[in-house]
């Protein structure tokens, strides 16, 4: 009788991966195609109800102020630069270049948490005044929550890296956070050109 047959030997396989080889890289774009399709509902429903008036905004309601959404979309493009220098330091397991760029993508992100603030203030018009005020706040609370998520996510991968139990595969992760930042940066500027600048094409 013959003992068990060897088909291949799993001992030089990686320990860490990247991009699709990895499951949490499917888990990160599975979410966001869920958050983009909520996203995209919230920006049709704008349209929609846009078109479905003479005027909008509605008479009598001012139109939003530019200034914070402009903000808002600078510090998330140049957030860009950290957070893909420290994708490319994970890509290289170099964990120097990945904590000093986590730290300023951290400081950016809670920056922009606090210019979110003024962007509803920026709306001028409350959330219950009307059917143009509902929309807008709701395309704004929706990424509102991609913004808190990739907040919390990026500071905790922060102490992560910064921890003396980090292993290589927790680094993996942050080229993940990185994805889902490109991610949040993408959809808010075209979500700010909508909410912000078409009502002044109206």
């Amino acid at each position: 009788m013959t003992g068990p047959r060897v088909v291949g030997s799993a001992a030089n396989l990686p320990t860490t991966t990247f991009g699709h080889r990895s499951l949490v890289w499917w888990g990160t774009v599975g979410f966001m195609l869920i958050e983009g399709t909520t996203l995209f509902i919230c920006a049709a429903s704008y349209f929609y109800l846009h078109h479905r008036v003479s005027s909008w905004p509605p008479a009598g309601t001012p139109r939003p102020s530019l200034l914070a959404p402009a903000v808002q979309v600078v510090l998330m493009l140049l957030s860009i630069i950290p957070v893909a220098k420290a994708d490319r330091a994970a890509r290289q397991l170099d964990v120097a270049g990945v904590r000093v760029n986590l730290v300023l993508a951290s400081l950016f992100a809670i920056a922009m948490c606090v210019v979110r603030g003024f962007e509803f203030a920026a709306l001028n018009v409350r959330w219950d005044t009307n059917a143009y005020g509902s929309i807008a706040w709701a395309n704004v609370v929706a990424h509102g929550t991609l913004l808190l998520l990739e907040t919390a996510e990026t500071l905790v991968f922060t102490a992560l890296v910064f921890s003396p139990n980090l292993e290589q595969r927790d680094i993996a992760g942050v080229s993940d956070n990185s994805l889902y930042w490109y991610f949040m940066t993408g959809s808010w500027v075209i979500l700010a050109a909508i909410v912000y600048l078409s009502p002044y094409l109206s």
